[in-house]
């Protein structure tokens, strides 16, 4: 039920670095055709370290880590029936032969299972604003618990509640470090006013937490929170006001569960004339050269 690209198996198979990739911001984060060249983009980032990229979907049924150019384009086709899929929804997708885009938690439940510890993205999912009162809570949150995978982002989505997110992760024991930061980073923005309570100043630093972590047999990942580049950093007040508007019209119209966030995000490249859209290409760069730099840095010491 899993196909794994031949030379993505070998690395895995040698100890050698591969940084596992999203396939829902290909699906449903981003418009054609600019998600094609984004996640084209993000693989380049990551072979220029000399390491593997491994983007993981759900096509036909089979779950294929290791997609091609073509199948990239295939499921970035809007034409082309995609379902988004987190841990819950795999065994529906692959037992009914569907195409699906997974999200952080399927994500890094495969690469737990096949072997892969490093797995670059946007934003992950978290507590949403209004939680105390709906209970949505993304499971991306409670997969750090269990999958011992290192997820590189620029933060929760900012649409979530960004305590509560930190709340949730202090409650569960999930480990946090912030890459040349003492602050969570909030996805378009680098600041969100939330104190980290660990830095950590270069690849090496991380790599060698990760490593006294998983051999010492503790189970679960560590979320590292890279910043957004400052050139490209978005003013919060500005950012949250989009935001704030996007959730109030999709309150409106009544949107929930797996379409809250694709809507949202739409909504926001709406309100920000794509200034947001190209914000958010940045930050998933970003994540992928540090994801790589740290893969390499782990695995061969280099």
């Amino acid at each position: 039920m899993i196909r794994i690209r031949e030379d993505i198996l070998e690395a895995i198979k040698q100890n050698k670095p591969v940084v596992a990739l999203e396939s829902t911001i290909i699906s449903h984060g981003m418009p054609y055709p600019e998600n094609v060249r984004s996640a084209n983009r993000c693989q380049e980032i990551i072979q220029e370290q000399g390491v593997l990229a491994a983007t993981i979907a759900i096509i036909d049924g089979d779950i294929v880590v290791g997609l091609t150019e073509e199948e990239i384009e295939y499921i970035a086709n809007k034409k082309v029936e995609v379902l988004k899929v987190s841990r819950k929804d795999i065994p529906v997708a692959v037992a009914k032969k569907q195409n699906g885009a997974l999200t952080v938690s399927a994500t890094s439940l495969i690469c737990d299972m096949v072997g892969i510890k490093f797995f670059a993205t946007g934003g992950i999912g978290g507590v949403h604003r209004g939680a105390e009162e709906t209970f949505d809570i993304s499971c991306d949150l409670e997969e750090f618990t269990k999958s011992k995978v290192a997820v590189f982002s620029a933060g929760a989505k900012a649409i979530l509640d960004l305590e509560k997110t930190m709340e949730y992760m202090e409650t569960k024991g999930i480990l946090v470090l912030g890459y040349q930061t003492n602050e969570l980073p909030a996805f378009y923005s680098r600041e969100s006013g939330i104190e980290l309570e660990y830095r950590c100043d270069t690849p090496e630093e991380i790599a060698k937490i990760l490593k006294v972590k998983w051999d010492l047999g503790i189970d679960g990942g560590v979320f590292i929170a890279n910043p957004i580049p400052k050139e490209f950093s978005y003013p919060s007040a500005e950012i949250n006001k989009a935001i704030d508007e996007a959730i109030e019209e999709m309150n409106k119209l009544g949107i929930k569960g797996k379409k809250t966030t694709p809507f949202l995000l739409s909504k926001i490249t709406e309100i920000t004339n794509n200034k947001s859209l190209e914000v958010n290409k940045e930050l998933v760069y970003n994540n992928c050269d540090l994801a790589a730099k740290t893969a390499k840095i782990f695995w061969l010491g280099a």
